[in-house]
């Protein structure tokens, strides 16, 4: 038996949810992340460098998907696309995924995904634990696989699908425009010159880029991404190899760094040796493109997302 909730929405099979996150703790803790300072990282007799790392880990289900996946969800319920005992499907490299089944199983509907079969053990544990249907795609097709199988059991069964689709929702870099840009603007008073983030859907760095650049056209947006198709940096696309999702914008991102899954790593371990910060291959992807800025004239207020914590993927910890 399922337990109850607040008056609300109708979600899924079971009966009310709540409306908006204010009337549930666990839905309300999404977001409001602290920026960390990296000083033992940044300091350097270079060029100075201010550099802040946003801690997504801090997020209920441990990573910045939480964001997106509680916005394409509340649009969902909405919509009335998500409801009337119909399961919500998509496709995730494993966050998002993650970030799904809490929502369903703190909601009450029915989640199914599609999951590259070589997406870490421990988030394909956290999404059955969580109660999703699980299905294992092709690896060597990567998300672009899972995105094409996903998308074809939509169609088959339309009926019985909310597909949330984070690759094309605009739900998605809508959370962050709502959210990410206001907390970091927020938080550094207006000083920010730099936002770095990885590229994996786009949502996260064209959300949170577009109101920043709303607030201040100076401020910087760099895409850090792979350096190639095949790389260890779960999460992260490398685009011009990868289907394009329509969640990143092109416009909002100036400037585009590759990092190498060896180099990502490295990282990882200094963040925790030097900064006692246990994060993922992709936090310390971003971390690495920061760095970089101090190659350039001038100060620079950096602010590198950190999508999730170490314990996601406790196999590339060193």
């Amino acid at each position: 038996m399922h337990a109850s909730h607040p008056a609300g929405l109708t979600v899924g099979r079971i009966g009310p949810v709540p409306p908006s996150p204010a009337d549930d703790p666990l839905v309300r803790s999404v977001g409001r992340t602290p920026l960390l300072p990296l000083e033992s990282i940044a300091r350097s007799d270079e060029t100075p460098l201010e550099l802040w790392g946003k801690a997504e880990f801090r997020n209920p289900s441990g990573s910045v998907k939480d964001r997106a996946a509680l916005a394409i969800v509340r649009a969902g319920v909405a919509s009335g696309a998500l409801g009337g005992g119909r399961t919500l499907l998509d496709a995730s490299s494993g966050n998002t995924g993650v970030a799904y089944a809490m929502l369903g199983a703190r909601l009450g509907f029915p989640v199914e995904l599609y999951v590259p079969r070589n997406a870490s053990r421990d988030r394909l544990v956290r999404m059955r634990a969580l109660g999703a249907e699980v299905v294992l795609t092709e690896a060597a097709e990567g998300t672009d696989g899972a995105q094409r199988a996903a998308r074809r059991r939509a169609e088959a069964e339309p009926d019985r699908y909310f597909y949330a689709d984070q690759y094309h929702n605009p739900a998605n870099p809508g959370a962050h425009y709502a959210s990410t840009g206001p907390e970091i603007w927020g938080e550094l008073a207006g000083r920010i010159t730099h936002l770095v983030a990885g590229v994996g859907t786009g949502g996260t760095i064209s959300g949170t880029g577009r109101f920043l650049k709303e607030q201040d056209p100076s401020v910087r947006v760099v895409g850090v991404e792979p350096t190639g198709p095949m790389h260890g940096l779960e999460g992260l696309k490398h685009l011009p190899t990868a289907d394009r999702p329509s969640t990143y914008d092109e416009l909002v991102v100036d400037e585009t760094v590759r990092v190498e899954t060896e180099d990502a790593l490295r990282m990882v371990e200094r963040l925790a040796r030097e900064e006692g910060i246990v994060v993922g291959p992709s936090s310390g992807a971003a971390v690495v493109g920061a760095l970089r800025l101090r190659r350039r004239p001038g100060s620079s207020v950096a602010v590198a997302i950190l999508p999730d914590a170490g314990e996601n993927r406790p196999e590339a910890l060193p």
